[in-house]
């Protein structure tokens, strides 16, 4: 196993581990690049900025195979 891939592995571990910290955190970003967003582009595009931001945030919600709770499968 290369260094890399121990790497990924102990990242989907602690992922699956703290899912509830990795869910909040992702939502206080993905939040804030929402907000930014808006900020800049103006409330002509909230829709669509919203759109995807909630696209984004259930693909982060997916795990392998598309089940809730994990980290997004590549």
């Amino acid at each position: 196993m290369s260094m890399f891939e121990n790497m990924k592995d102990k990242a989907s571990d602690l992922a699956d581990e703290h899912g509830d910290k990795v869910e909040e955190y992702s939502d206080k970003g993905l939040d804030r690049a929402e907000t930014m967003a808006d900020d800049r582009l103006g409330e002509g595009h909230a829709d669509q900025i919203s759109q995807g931001r909630d696209m984004v945030d259930d693909r982060i919600g997916e795990g392998p195979g598309g089940e809730d709770g994990g980290p997004a499968a590549d």
